[in-house]
């Protein structure tokens, strides 16, 4: 593809995200990135890291070959009309929209369109997303780059577009709940005796460490909880509590809950 640029439609948290991300990876330069938000203080943090902001959803699309829609589920129909002029078959079409299908998206915007559904995580703006993305047939070469796009904020994997909301829930929802288990152990650090920064660090480096270790040896889990359950441990006493609290059963209803959320209302 001749055109790189990059647009970027909605920058709330998660569009935001994503061009802060793209700055920070300077796998295109601020420039070249072409954004709009009906909110202008969105606009002006843009601005303010260097890229474009247009006047109009439109605009966007004329300039960047490539364009990545991050709006509430009940914008995206309005949006497509406003953009449909300015849409060609050289142009990428990502959408991050909850619960609209690629079926769906090429029904507004055209049969001619390459279309992908992508799921990222917040943690985009630091380069540490897990991005979910489906295709339906397009083009090796616009699906290489979109790959190589987000594996510049990231790591990606690709899946089939039925499990789009099941991995919406596991990584997109996934971000709050690990954030929660920091906030609950920092609040019994505090507990035993720590400071709320200290806590705070103490966890998070933990929690850090622990997905190193499953991502850079491929363990399971449970494979690395024994290496630090003595007998009659304090491990093992406090996991077994949690446990009869219900922790992982607590912690699995969340999930489905969430998917049957999603999955029931696309939002």
């Amino acid at each position: 593809m001749e055109n790189k640029k990059i647009g970027i439609i909605g920058t709330g948290n998660m569009g935001g995200a994503i061009a802060v991300g793209l700055v920070k990876s300077g796998f295109i330069s601020a420039s070249d990135i072409f954004v709009f938000d009906p909110k202008e203080k969105n606009l002006n943090e843009m601005r303010e890291m260097g890229v474009t902001a247009c006047k109009n959803n439109k605009e966007v699309v004329q300039n960047a070959g490539v364009f990545i829609v991050a709006v509430k589920p009940y914008h995206i129909e309005g949006v497509v009309n406003e953009i449909k002029p300015a849409l060609t078959s050289d142009k990428i079409f990502i959408s991050i929209v909850a619960g609209v299908g690629i079926e769906e998206l090429t029904k507004m915007a055209g049969e001619n369109i390459s279309i992908f559904r992508v799921m990222p995580n917040t943690a985009i703006a630091l380069q540490e997303s897990l991005t979910c993305i489906s295709t339906n047939g397009n083009k090796t070469e616009d699906k290489d780059f979109v790959i190589e796009l987000f594996d510049k904020l990231g790591k990606t994997v690709e899946i089939p577009e039925e499990l789009m909301a099941a991995a919406t829930v596991l990584s997109s929802c996934g971000i709050a709940y690990a954030l929660r288990y920091i906030r609950a152990a920092m609040q019994g650090g505090i507990e035993i005796g720590f400071g709320a920064d200290m806590a705070q660090f103490i966890t998070a480096q933990t929690v850090k460490g622990a997905t190193e270790l499953i991502l850079q040896t491929g363990h399971h889990p449970e494979r690395e909880i024994d290496k630090v359950t003595t007998p009659r441990g304090v491990t093992i006493t406090g996991l077994n509590e949690m446990e009869h609290k219900g922790f992982s059963s607590s912690l699995i209803q969340g999930v489905l809950a969430s998917y049957k959320k999603i999955d029931n209302s696309g939002k």
